[in-house]
């Protein structure tokens, strides 16, 4: 398949479109404009009496563009104890790993977007896929994230935590950039705001009693967002990894009201170098960076969305509602077990999915006295996938249909949550939370199609002592759930449950006694009644036996100086089974992950960040007779800025430690082997020691 490339000529294109934003020449317009002073808050702001447990956070857009990162998902690397990799190809959701999860492509972590709901669910590669390529970071004003079953406006797919990306409604800058970089790399964005707000009277008008003019403080515009990415990556087989992403959000402020409508598209596209056998390279067979199935490729991946938001501030609280509907495609080539179960023609396989997807959320929340608040809620969520499917492929050509559906699922959550003041030094937040899922599969096998419901209550309740000394103590406690492939609870035989019991427990404390740090810890209990565990011959997360997980997690901001940040993050967890026996290792979870960064820079002059990330060898299979390699990465950004302009150098690997991204053990085959295939390690190498330079001008 011929690949799209950007030519010369778009840069040129890129740089004057950013250049002809100005449209008058007056001298105002043409002096070079200072840049807003860069400060780094996010996860270093005061979050004591507002935050209800230890583990809720956020982060700043300041602290997310300063990260480098080598792909787009390492953003949730920004969130303490998460760790980002791949398997596969750039244009997969990213492997997702947090306090002792391993969450394959995002199972039991849910993630949001103004509202909009990143995973999905009954997907073709796996429940709660999740995809963070739609995601242009520059455009996120902040994320919030929650860890455990604590919060009763989060419900499916959120036991081990959830992230919210917020998106700017109008920019403080316009942005146009473009960085090259080693193997291919090209990223071009140009995004900005056309400020559409009328003025607020002059004094003159004022006096005249003039209505020609909005209220003062209305606000309107037009924010606009262009990104292309292109990458090869390291691998014999070139990647050909291409992402094209556009934005447009229309926000009006009036009065009480805020409304904004926002347009969201994405297509990528990409060729798959799979993980492979440690024997392979062992004996010389393939390079580190190669692989087994060369006809693997031609992937693809698109997501178009339309989304609206109201919000009123009522005389006695706050009113919100927000609808979204989308279309959503995917098709990939996968072969994990090479020739295995096909020894003439492969065990190549191909997965689709085709679906539109709508929903929304509407809440009231009242404030009842000066302190103390409640909020009930209503989500819905609908997803009608069209011929989701699983195929036996040869070169990417089809030959055996395993498995086609066409499902429908829904759901309606509700929710109520409050927040009482007992006394000045503690707060309490009950919650309770109801959630109903329908199921409907017509599948190519009749003896999979049904239909089936099942509902589910969970209560939440957290617990704030304090502020004593600038410090606050958390004890939280809360159930939650997580959905099952639709595809399995209609499935005629072996069906799964339609959903997954989970519960909770934390206690914490955050501390701002010292000037200008940040400290927080919680010590962690997370239990489910059934562990979706990653699969590696079949490709795909099957629901296992109960397990649980208790660990702690402590994390420290220290803002320095007004130019320099220094930050630590790790997090112990102990993840196991429950009820098999001596085999109760959880393959793939983590024991332990350590994050460090240093962060420097004033809104002039040279700035620069390092970050330090560091994940320990897990089990891989469940007596716990193999483990993983350890991962230590260490990445570095550093960069001057005058005026209007930045350039920057990002330094990724900057070790060159030849570690591995993932690792799994099973069963395979390769030619030479005997029938039953051999049993070994397969890994997915981290990429080299890359080197990449942007150059970006606000205006």
């Amino acid at each position: 398949m011929k690949h799209f490339q950007l030519s010369p000529f778009y840069l040129y294109l890129l740089t004057i479109t950013a250049s002809a934003q100005t449209t008058s020449p007056n001298k105002e317009d043409t002096e070079p404009k200072k840049l807003a002073a860069m400060v780094v808050t996010g996860k270093a702001e005061s979050l004591v009496g507002v935050a209800t447990t230890a583990s809720k956070g956020q982060v700043s857009n300041e602290e997310l563009v300063q990260r480098p990162f080598l792909r787009r998902g390492e953003i949730l690397e920004a969130i303490p104890g998460v760790v980002i990799t791949q398997h596969s190809g750039d244009g997969k959701a990213n492997q997702y790993f947090v306090r002792g999860f391993n969450l394959d492509h995002g199972t039991d972590f849910s993630i949001s977007m103004d509202g909009q709901p990143v995973n999905f669910v009954t997907h073709a590669h796996g429940q709660g896929y999740a995809d963070l390529n739609p995601i242009i970071p520059e455009l996120v004003e902040q994320l919030d994230y929650w860890k455990g079953p604590f919060n009763a406006e989060i419900g499916d797919l959120s036991t081990a935590g959830a992230a919210r990306f917020n998106f700017f409604n109008m920019l403080p800058q316009g942005i146009a950039s473009v960085g090259i970089g080693q193997n291919n790399y090209f990223h071009g964005l140009l995004a900005d705001t056309i400020d559409l707000s009328n003025p607020p009277p002059t004094a003159a008008e004022s006096a005249k009693g003039s209505i020609l003019t909005a209220p003062s403080g209305d606000r309107s515009g037009l924010t606009y967002a262009l990104e292309y990415n292109y990458y090869d990556g390291p691998w014999e087989q070139p990647g050909n990894s291409q992402r094209i992403n556009g934005f447009l959000k229309y926000f009006k402020e009036s009065g009480p009201d805020k409304f904004s409508i926002t347009a969201m598209g994405y297509d990528g596209q990409w060729d798959s170098t799979d993980q492979i056998p440690k024997r392979a390279i062992d004996s010389g067979l393939v390079a580190r960076l190669g692989n087994i199935d060369e006809s693997l490729g031609d992937d693809r991946s698109s997501r178009y969305s339309l989304m609206g938001a109201w919000d009123h501030e009522n005389t006695n609280g706050h009113t919100h509602a927000d609808v979204y509907v989308g279309h959503y495609d995917f098709d990939l080539f996968s072969n994990f077990t090479y020739f295995l179960d096909n020894p003439v023609r492969g065990d190549q396989f191909e997965q689709q999915d085709n679906r539109m997807f709508a929903g929304g959320e509407v809440t009231r929340e009242w404030n009842i006295g000066t302190k103390d608040t409640f909020k009930i809620g209503l989500q819905t969520r609908n997803d009608f996938i069209n011929g989701i499917g699983l195929y036996q492929t040869e070169k990417r050509d089809r030959f055996n249909t395993i498995k086609k559906d066409d499902v429908y699922e829904g759901s309606v959550g509700v929710f109520a949550t409050g927040e009482y003041h007992v006394n000045d030094w503690f707060r309490l937040q009950p919650g309770l939370r109801a959630d109903g899922f329908y199921f409907d599969v017509n599948s190519n096998d009749s003896v999979n199609s049904g239909t089936d419901s099942a509902g589910i209550v969970s209560p939440k309740l957290n617990l704030i002592f304090g502020p004593w000394n600038d410090t606050e103590f958390y004890a939280s406690a809360g159930t939650g759930f997580h959905s099952n492939d639709a595809r399995g609870v209609t499935l005629g035989t072996d069906s799964a449950d339609p959903l997954v019991r989970t519960y909770g427990y934390e206690i914490g404390a955050r501390t701002e006694a010292v000037s200008n740090v940040v400290s927080t810890l919680s010590l962690f209990y997370l239990h489910s009644d059934s562990e979706l565990i990653y699969v590696g011959d079949a490709g795909s997360a099957e629901a296992g036996p109960a397990s649980q997980r208790y660990g702690v997690e402590w994390s420290t901001y220290w803002h320095a100086t007004d130019w320099l940040v220094l930050d630590h993050e790790m997090t112990l967890a102990n993840a196991k089974l429950l009820d098999v026996g001596p085999d109760d290792e959880i393959p793939g979870a983590v024991p332990f992950v350590m994050n460090t960064g240093i962060t420097l820079g004033k809104d002039e002059g040279f700035f620069g960040s390092l970050r330090s990330r560091y994940f320990s060898p897990r089990p891989l299979i469940e007596d716990g007779s193999v483990d993983s390699r350890q991962n230590w990465e260490v990445s570095a950004r550093v960069g001057y800025r005058k005026n209007d302009w930045e350039v920057a150098v990002d330094c990724l690997n900057l070790l060159g430690r030849k570690d591995n991204d993932i690792e799994y053990y099973y069963t395979s085959r390769l030619p030479g082997d005997a029938a039953g295939g051999v049993d070994d390690v397969h890994l997915h190498p981290t990429e080299p020691r890359t080197f990449r330079v942007s150059l970006t001008r606000h205006f």
